[in-house]
C-alpha cells in the first residue's frame, strides 16, 4: 500500500503537469507538501485522508474540480489513455439514458425536461433530439438541471443550440493548457429536431448543479435566452481529467478553462446565480406558475 507521501507526490505531479493555471499549481504543490511534512495527514486514512487533502487543495486554489477522490471499489491504477477515459465516460452516459431522466407535459401545455447529465453531442445527439421532439409543440419549456452533475461541452453546446434560431450564436470558448489552444463553441446546424427559439424558457438549478449543467444554465442566462430559477449552483467551470493514483484514489485535475462569449468570464467559484431565487424544491412550481402568468 503506498504511503501518504507517495500518494501526495503522485497527485501533485499530475497537478503541476496539467493544471490550467501553472503558477497556481506551484503554490498548491508547496502548500500540500508543507502540510505533509508537518504530519497533518498522519492519522488519516481512506476517504477522510482524501477529504482533508481536497479541502487543503481548494483552500490554496478554490477550484471545485480540483479533488482527491476515494473509491471503495478498487480500480486499475494504470494511467488511462484518452481513448479509455472517453470510452468509460460514454458508457456511463449510455447507462444513464444520455442524461435524459424525464420528459413530461405540465398543465397549460408547459414542457418539462429533467436532465441529469449533459451527453456527448455525438453519441447523445439522438437522445437530446428525441427529448426536444417530444416538447416541440409546448407553449413554454422548463429545463430542469437541479440534479445535473456535469457532462460534455459538445453536448452543452447542442442543448443550447435548440434555443436559438440558427448557427450564428457564439456560446463560449475553452482554452486547453496542454495544447495552448482555444476551441470556439457556436450553436449547431443542422439539428435533428425542431428548434425552440422563441418561446419562454426556464432553467432550474440547485446547489448541487455542477460543471456541464452549469455550462448550459450560465450560457442561456448570459445570452438572455432563459430565466434561471432556483439556487446558486456549485461553481465548477473547468473541464477536467481524472488520473488514478492508487487502486482506491483518483486525482481530478482541471486542464482547461471556459470563457463565455458574452461575459468574458465563467462561473468558477461563484456559481450560476438565479434570476428567481427560491429553494430548489420549489423551483419547478415557481417556473410553471411564472410561465402560466406570462402566457395568460
Amino acid at each position: 500500500m503506498p504511503t501518504h507521501a507517495q500518494i501526495i507526490d503522485r497527485a501533485l505531479h499530475r497537478i503541476v503537469a496539467g493544471y490550467v493555471f501553472p503558477e497556481r499549481a506551484v503554490e498548491i504543490d508547496r502548500a500540500i507538501r508543507d502540510r505533509l511534512a508537518a504530519g497533518e495527514y498522519d492519522a488519516l486514512t481512506g476517504a477522510a485522508f482524501c477529504e482533508a487533502v481536497t479541502a487543503h487543495l481548494q483552500e490554496v486554489c478554490p477550484d471545485r474540480h480540483l479533488r482527491l477522490l476515494w473509491q471503495d471499489e478498487p480500480q486499475s491504477a494504470e494511467p488511462e489513455d484518452d481513448d479509455t477515459g472517453r470510452a468509460a465516460f460514454l458508457a456511463r452516459l449510455r447507462a444513464e439514458n444520455q442524461g435524459v431522466r424525464l420528459v413530461e407535459h405540465l398543465h397549460g401545455n408547459i414542457g418539462h425536461l429533467d436532465i441529469r447529465r449533459i451527453a456527448d453531442a455525438g453519441e447523445g445527439g439522438r437522445a437530446i433530439a428525441a427529448a426536444m421532439e417530444l416538447v416541440a409543440h409546448t407553449r413554454a419549456l422548463v429545463l430542469d438541471l437541479r440534479e445535473c452533475r456535469g457532462g460534455a461541452p459538445t453536448g452543452a453546446a447542442m442543448w443550447c443550440s435548440y434555443f436559438f434560431a440558427d448557427d450564428q450564436v457564439h456560446l463560449n470558448d475553452i482554452y486547453e493548457r496542454s495544447t495552448d489552444s482555444t476551441r470556439q463553441y457556436w450553436t449547431v446546424s443542422p439539428l435533428p429536431a425542431p428548434r425552440y427559439p422563441d418561446r419562454p424558457l426556464y432553467v432550474l438549478t440547485s446547489a448541487a448543479t455542477f460543471s456541464g449543467g452549469e455550462d448550459v444554465a450560465y450560457t442561456l442566462q448570459a445570452l438572455g435566452r432563459a430565466v434561471v430559477v432556483g439556487e446558486t449552483t456549485r461553481g465548477g467551470a473547468h473541464p477536467t481529467r481524472r488520473h488514478p493514483v492508487t487502486e482506491h484514489i483518483t486525482v481530478t485535475v482541471p486542464t482547461a478553462r471556459t470563457v463565455n462569449a458574452v461575459t468574458g468570464t465563467n462561473w468558477e467559484g461563484v456559481g450560476v446565480r438565479p434570476d428567481l431565487p427560491v429553494p430548489a424544491a420549489e423551483a419547478l412550481e415557481e417556473a410553471h406558475e411564472d410561465a402560466i402568468r406570462r402566457l395568460g
